[in-house]
């Protein structure tokens, strides 16, 4: 009796504060709540243990209820049975520090997750088990990813981390996106996608699990919606809550590449028509983009993956765009209720323009909406006239008065600088280390690790084990040979997605792909000598393709044909190569030492004299000491050609400043947020450095010296090289009548008001003027209220800034303030 009474208690004492969650049509409910919930993707591995606090933290400010996250396979198992939940891939702490806020977790454990990273977070060891066939009803594959997504469902109930135990996480994902790409593996997908389905249930984890982009999704998954704009999106199912598990806040970047922008009216407008059209759940993705460290990114994505999200790579505000949601999710938040148990009534008033009223007993509220991409319309709605401008959403938590328009943001913008390093005793110039990587070996004598009569993909010799893989081989050629002239050419057909090519240890030039064009062709002149002869091939991968049907096959490194051509009289003479016996070596003599460690045997034998410049396969080493303060840090490495940084032997990424961005395709004049979003809108950075700048997180530096190793592949100038912090140089803020401007220099006072005008000012940041009316003493109203302070709020009013004499027309206040 005493041992049953015992084992009831402990019950108890494990269940008391499970949380219940459920859905139906119109929610998710949560303990017997119905919710309207927002959430922003953060990948843990994109961002360091350090920087989780801040960023959660800033989330929560900005008012979402849950953080998303991947989980990602080829970081955790980089070796089949060997995991690695350490540093920044430790996912229990990330999901912990989500909860000591307060929040949500969503885990879409995949555990294929695109995420433009490596080979789409699949391992690349997949690739090389024999019978293996990815993403399909698959035994071999089947097996592997139910061990894998087992183990993290296990991990995740030992630490009691689902709601059913009283933990954060209320949704998790199975699979990702299949339904984009199903009907590429036939029956065979349909199959698949079921037993996806079967299995997810199977575990048991008491939380609703979700496939997004199925719209065949099987009860009880829910399906969900990816993309620019959801309003339209219907789930596959009436009992299933209409939900968006990716509002895409920018895009990514590929070497070669422009910066994209995704105005924060857009995104806001996004959201809102969501919600008017009976939405229940959205994710920003990414609310956090961060920085592909390491070899994480996929094949031509950048170092960087900051999204244009409304948290920058290194965690700052990203303004106006936190602010203008942060808004925009309170309004919504006063209105859960009403939204979530309300009748709703829809009236269309033509030419793209509709109200939309969710109404219970005791309370009301409405949305305008106005998808009309160039015009403006006034509306009557309830005896009152509304003008809700063109591409915008008003919100009327009352149905009566505009509380939130998407067009209008009120909140101010920060224009981010970069800040020469200001550490003590800093020299103004680094001073620079240098040593050869010792490619002659191979180059020369064409021997490596293995060999085949074949030309072999490089993930079946390398798998995932380093960017670089040689394929060698040897030709013998007589004076004559059908083939020998003074006019032959090398041709070689490659994928790599940099092909750098030598013959008899000489270098006769590189070539490189396009990104999401990887097939090229490297063709020259090469001067051979009678007899042997030595052909070496240096494929660099750039990161694996990570999404499509049959992703996982294409081919990379040399496929072939590798020919000689050569010109006897008008006959033209072809050899392939290809069928030769190939020798391979996986990776680069500096790597495999880990010269970049500190810690490395190798790491000797650096020479301080005649510092080379542009010379390929050389390794450069400095010191530097940490800039002051806690602003974040990033290094400059323009100058550079391509090639691998590391901070003390942490893995800063992959560099090519050398790769400049497309000439084409950037405006000068403002974007223009009406009309639809897609990537191709509003870019800039046209003809400049694809990245220059690359994050160097606090937690990677310590006190007093710290070492920075490049391994420059392509050849550079280090000697521009520096480290610089990233702060708020100037802010300025357009906020109109009845609405609050609020302007902050992130922790800095404000210095002096640039600019200041109550009334019609026009233009934009660091370009405002006065417009046809204007205050007349705004200017010292600005200043008096917050020179000196590091943040103000001024009532935007004319009781608080005199009158503009603009008649009845709405006022604006615009500010440009200086930190």
């Amino acid at each position: 009796m005493f041992d049953k009474m015992l084992l009831i208690i402990l019950i108890y004492i494990l269940y008391a504060d499970a949380t219940e969650v459920s859905h139906d049509g119109r929610a998710i409910t949560i303990d017997g709540k119905r919710r309207l919930l927002l959430s922003g993707s953060i990948h843990y591995p994109r961002s360091t243990p350090g920087m989780w606090p801040d960023l959660i933290k800033k989330s929560k400010e900005g008012g979402l209820d849950a953080i998303e996250t991947y989980v990602f396979w080829n970081v955790h198992e980089p070796v089949r049975r060997q995991y690695d939940f350490t540093g920044n891939l430790d996912l229990v702490r990330f999901l912990k520090t989500v909860q000591d806020e307060g929040l949500y977790a969503v885990l879409r454990i995949g555990p294929y997750v695109c995420a433009e990273w490596n080979y789409g977070g699949l391992p690349v060891w997949l690739h090389n088990l024999p019978g293996c066939e990815i993403r399909t009803a698959n035994d071999v594959y089947m097996s592997e990813m139910k061990n894998f997504t087992t183990l993290i469902v296990d991990m995740m109930k030992k630490e009691k981390l689902f709601a059913s135990q009283g933990g954060p996480i209320i949704i998790a994902q199975i699979e990702n996106e299949y339904g984009n790409v199903q009907s590429y593996y036939g029956d065979a997908g349909k199959a698949y996608m079921n037993w996806c389905s079967n299995f997810a249930q199977s575990l048991d984890i008491g939380v609703p699990w979700i496939m997004c982009q199925q719209s065949d999704a099987p009860q009880p998954m829910i399906n969900t919606c990816n993309g620019w704009y959801c309003d339209n999106f219907k789930p596959n199912n009436d009992n299933s809550p209409k939900m968006w598990t990716e509002n895409w806040t920018g895009w990514f970047k590929s070497w070669g590449g422009k910066d994209p922008l995704r105005t924060a009216e857009d995104l806001a407008f996004s959201v809102a028509r969501f919600f008017q059209t009976g939405g229940t759940f959205q994710n920003y993705y990414m609310y956090h983009g961060g920085t592909n460290f390491g070899r994480t990114a996929a094949a031509y994505i950048t170092t960087t993956y900051d999204y244009d999200a409304p948290l920058d790579e290194y965690g700052n505000l990203n303004q106006p765009k936190w602010g203008h949601l942060k808004q925009l999710h309170e309004i919504l938040k006063s209105m859960e209720y009403t939204l979530t148990h309300g009748n709703i009534t829809t009236i269309d008033f033509g030419n793209s323009v509709s109200a939309t009223m969710y109404a219970t007993n005791d309370t009301a509220s409405c949305f305008f909406g106005n998808a009309n991409s160039t015009t403006d319309h006034t509306i009557t709605f309830q005896g009152n006239k509304y003008t809700i401008p063109a591409w915008s959403v008003s919100i009327l938590p009352d149905c009566k008065t505009e509380g939130y328009n998407t067009a209008k943001v009120n909140t101010q913008t920060s224009v981010k600088v970069k800040m020469a390093n200001k550490a003590e005793d800093e020299p103004e110039s680094l001073g620079w280390l240098w040593r050869p990587e010792n490619i002659d070996d191979t180059r020369l004598q064409g021997k490596g690790e293995v060999s085949a009569n074949k030309l072999m993909d490089q993930k079946d010799v390398a798998a995932d084990a380093s960017d670089y893989l040689w394929y060698m081989t040897s030709v013998h050629l007589n004076k004559d040979d059908p083939i020998w002239s003074g006019n032959m050419t090398l041709k070689v057909n490659a994928t790599g997605f940099i092909l750098h090519v030598y013959a008899n240890g000489e270098y006769l030039g590189s070539e490189w792909a396009k990104y999401n064009d990887y097939n090229y062709v490297f063709e020259k002149n090469v001067k051979l000598n009678p007899g042997k002869n030595v052909i070496s091939l240096l494929s660099a991968t750039v990161g694996f393709p990570n999404y499509g049907g049959g992703f996982d096959v294409i081919n990379t490194g040399v496929p072939g044909p590798v020919v000689l051509v050569g010109q006897n009289g008008d006959e033209m003479v072809i050899k392939d190569l290809s069928a030769h016996k190939w020798s391979y070596e996986v990776g680069l003599h500096g790597l495999k030492n880990q010269l970049f460690s500190t810690d490395s045997r190798y790491a000797a034998k650096w020479s301080a004299e005649n510092l080379p410049i542009n010379r390929m396969m050389t390794w450069y080493k400095t010191t530097f000491k940490a800039p002051l303060g806690t602003d974040p840090v990033v290094v400059d490495l323009q100058g550079l050609g391509k090639g691998h940084a590391w901070v003390n032997g942490n893995s800063l990424g992959r560099y090519w400043p050398s790769y400049l961005a497309e000439e084409d395709g950037c405006s000068l004049e403002a974007c223009d947020y009406r009309g639809s979003y897609d990537n191709n809108k509003c870019v800039f950075n046209c003809g400049k450095p694809t990245q220059r700048w690359y994050h160097v997180p606090r937690s990677f530096m310590q006190d007093g010296q710290n070492t920075l190793v490049l391994f420059e592949e392509f050849g550079g100038n280090p000697s521009l090289v520096n480290f610089q912090t990233v702060t708020t140089g100037t802010v300025c803020a357009n906020a109109y009548e009845k609405h609050t401007l609020e302007l902050e220099c992130q922790g800095r006072p404000i210095s002096s008001i640039k600019f200041a005008s109550f009334g019609k000012p026009q233009g934009r940041c660091g370009s405002f003027e006065k417009g046809s009316c204007d205050a007349k003493n705004v200017l010292s109203i600005i200043q008096n209220e917050c020179v000196g302070k590091e943040k103000c709020s001024i009532d935007v009013s004319e009781s608080k800034l005199g009158s503009a004499n603009c008649g009845a027309s709405v006022k604006r206040l615009a500010v440009e303030a200086v930190c």
